[in-house]
């Protein structure tokens, strides 16, 4: 098979787009490249169908490497068959491809090769084929020096068939469906454990049973986690008696003779000692990888949003990392975020200093025009809040409560080492809350998204998908916004399209040494950044002073020369045009159609020329808690509280209240109606209202409610 038909089974999209992607792909273009420019190659693609192409390629690709190492192992045994050989390289499951394998694979030696070096398979022949009248006086004949009795001879008869069983390729299959569909797990607790604190996490898996092929994902994860820690014993089984009618079904014969007692009992062994554990295995790590997939995507659609989180924008913000004993770190940022002033005030408990404090705070907001204020939402924020809010100050100043997950994992960063060596962690972890409140996408694109804090189990699921995934999520973001050439640093710049870490130095590098850009051309002058490259990126990459204003847009330079022959044809200047709502209703999309430009790449033009470099995010607003409530004490059922949703997981939302711990909003409760998405019905970031159901004030625990 063909990878397009590989892909196109899998993926249902037309043999053409499917055909041209890939093309594009070998040619090393980014997925947001050939969705942004190349929608007539592709019949109009999207990130998503594109990511599908890119995932089953690099699926087939394994497939194709694993049979070519197969066949290699079995050809150098001398066992490859023509007809092996076909089914090797016509199949397209990895799990029958290895069952393939099974009978040639190096192994440790089992009972069955030790009963061949006693030269009995002629006799698990002969009990396999159920045709002997007397298989114990065939038997006979296999005693001697190595094999001392009959029952000896035939035990490892039966310890071959069992092997022989165990690699029949339509039993495998068969109970694999069985197993797939039908398998229990279950959890039991490690009673010497059970009375550790870190097992009451895990209590309800104590004793747990369910299907496998129902049981949600997080649920998956959390029994998985348990085991590995060592808390519960976890087992997938399924109804022995159903498995052994299966087996005997491919292998008993119609008629009992001699032979039928002793295949039942390598039944038996085949399945007890190799098949139920090979394929228990099996059907957890498929249910696993399940369930990672869904974590993953739960993760990857939380990270979006909180990459596109409302920015708000160029202003002077004065930003706090709150704390008692240490004080509270302050650092004063201008319009570029850039670090004008640092020091610590104590407005807290042990030394209290309110009132000089103060007089700091509001010295500050004065002497740096200062336009807003972030409070970083870890150890005594809501204090700090209730702090900077009885300051009266003599402008405007906006005050923002702003999530700092993952800002200690920067501050202790090569990236904020290279970025602030003169100053500590402290400054940096302060920093970059400043950063966030103006840009978050810019500021988080720093943190490993692991660090963030926005998913269910990240940590539980196979780290590379994650990785690649969460890679996938920061790369569309930060090309969907766009990227203003002149003020983003070099991790920002590392995930625009045709970029990379490298090249992103030798921008900053350049900028440095030569001031800033003053076109999109000019890229090409940076060491290293040919042509490809440019081509590449040069969409993504906006240089708001360039004479030319389509360098601050999102249409590409390959495309300049039809804007200009609109404007040529509307007889004014490119600059009167572009913005111009009125002139732009003017043009006929499809007078601009060539043979590599369509419908499809004209509106899209015409849409950007509307609003040129306009950032589609909206503008962050300011959110208050409830004043009366600090800490988990304060709450008690009943109670109607405004939160922010701070986590997105299957199972429900996770609320800010203004306190250390967050409140779970289950599925259950979000809409007086049943909720089969939780990402349907809210968003990362979104203000709601919240009654508090329940408190667990030992486990730290609150349920919350959205149904009013």
């Amino acid at each position: 098979m063909a990878i397009s038909d590989y892909i196109i089974s899998r993926a249902s999209l037309p043999q053409k787009s499917v055909l041209n992607t890939l093309s594009l792909l070998n040619q090393d273009a980014t997925i947001p490249f050939i969705s942004r420019y190349r929608k007539e190659t592709t019949g109009n693609l999207d990130e998503v169908q594109i990511g599908l192409i890119l995932k089953y390629k690099a699926e087939y690709e394994e497939l194709e490497k694993r049979k070519k190492a197969i066949l290699k192992s079995i050809s150098e045994q001398n066992a490859l068959t023509p007809e092996l050989e076909s089914k090797i390289t016509s199949t397209q499951d990895l799990l029958q491809l290895e069952d393939l394998y099974l009978p040639f694979k190096k192994k440790r030696k089992t009972k069955a090769d030790t009963a061949r070096e006693q030269g009995l398979e002629p006799l698990a022949k002969m009990l396999m084929a159920q045709n002997s009248p007397n298989i114990k006086a065939a038997a006979e004949r296999f005693t001697g020096k190595d094999v001392t009795s009959v029952e000896e001879a035939l035990q490892g008869a039966k310890d071959i068939a069992a092997e022989w069983i165990n690699e029949h390729e339509g039993v495998r299959n068969r109970l694999r469906k069985q197993f797939q569909q039908k398998a229990m797990i279950s959890s039991n607790v490690i009673k010497k454990k059970a009375e550790e604190d870190d097992a009451q996490k895990f209590r309800n898996y104590f004793e747990w049973v369910e299907k496998l092929k129902f049981i949600p994902s997080h649920r998956l994860l959390a029994i998985l986690r348990a085991e590995k820690e060592g808390f519960v014993r976890v087992k997938v089984e399924v109804e022995q008696d159903e498995s052994f009618r299966i087996v005997a079904g491919f292998i008993l014969k119609s008629h009992k003779n001699s032979c039928t007692a002793y295949i039942e009992e390598a039944i038996d062994d085949a399945l007890k000692r190799l098949l139920f554990p090979a394929l228990s295995n099996e059907t957890l790590v498929l249910a696993k990888e399940k369930a990672d997939e869904e974590a993953i995507h739960v993760f990857a659609d939380n990270l979006k949003q909180l990459l596109l989180a409302p920015p708000l924008g160029n202003k002077r913000i004065l930003a706090l990392d709150p704390g008692y004993r240490s004080g509270c770190k302050l650092v004063c940022l201008d319009e570029k975020g850039d670090l004008q002033h640092n020091e610590t005030i104590y407005p807290h408990p042990p030394q209290k200093e309110v009132a000089m404090a103060s007089k700091k705070v509001k010295s500050l907001v004065n002497a740096y025009n200062i336009e807003a204020i972030a409070i970083g939402n870890g150890t005594a924020s809501r204090e700090t809040e209730f702090f900077i809010k009885n300051i009266r100050f003599d402008r405007d100043v906006q005050v923002f409560v702003v999530n700092e997950a993952g800002a200690s994992v920067y501050s202790a960063s090569k990236i904020a080492r290279a970025e602030f060596p003169n100053f500590d962690v402290t400054v940096r972890g302060a920093v970059s809350i400043g950063r966030r409140l103006a840009d978050p996408l810019a500021e988080l694109v720093k943190i490993d998204p692991k660090a963030i804090g926005v998913g269910q189990y990240q940590h539980d699921v196979d780290q590379v998908k994650l990785k690649n995934e969460l890679d996938r999520v920061v790369e569309s973001c930060v090309n969907s916004i766009g990227v203003n050439l002149n003020t983003a640093s070099a991790p920002l710049l590392s995930y625009v399209s045709g970029i990379g870490p490298a090249l992103a130095e030798n921008i900053v590098n350049y900028r440095s040494e030569n001031g800033e850009f003053y076109s999109r051309k000019e890229l090409l002058k940076v060491p290293r950044l040919g042509a490809k490259a440019f081509e590449q990126a040069a969409g993504f990459l906006r240089v708001p002073t360039s004479e030319n204003p389509l360098d601050n847009s999102a249409v590409h330079p390959e495309s300049y020369s039809i804007v200009e022959r609109m404007a040529a044809d509307l007889n004014v200047p490119l600059k009167e045009l572009v913005g111009n709502k009125e002139l732009i209703s003017k043009i006929t999309p499809e007078n601009y159609i060539f043979d590599s430009i369509g419908l499809p790449t004209i509106k899209d033009i015409l849409r950007e020329l509307e609003k040129p470099g306009v950032d589609p995010r909206k503008s962050a607003k300011v959110f208050e808690f409830d004043p009366k409530v600090k800490t988990i004490k304060d709450l008690h059922p009943g109670m109607k509280l405004p939160g922010i949703v701070n986590n997105i997981t299957n199972f429900g939302c996770f609320v800010d209240i203004g306190i250390k711990e967050s409140g779970l909003v289950h599925i259950s409760k979000l809409k007086n109606e049943f909720v089969s998405d939780v990402n349907s019905v809210v968003k990362l970031h979104q203000h709601v209202q919240v009654t508090v159901m329940e408190v667990d004030e030992a486990r730290k625990r609150i349920q919350l409610s959205m149904i009013d």
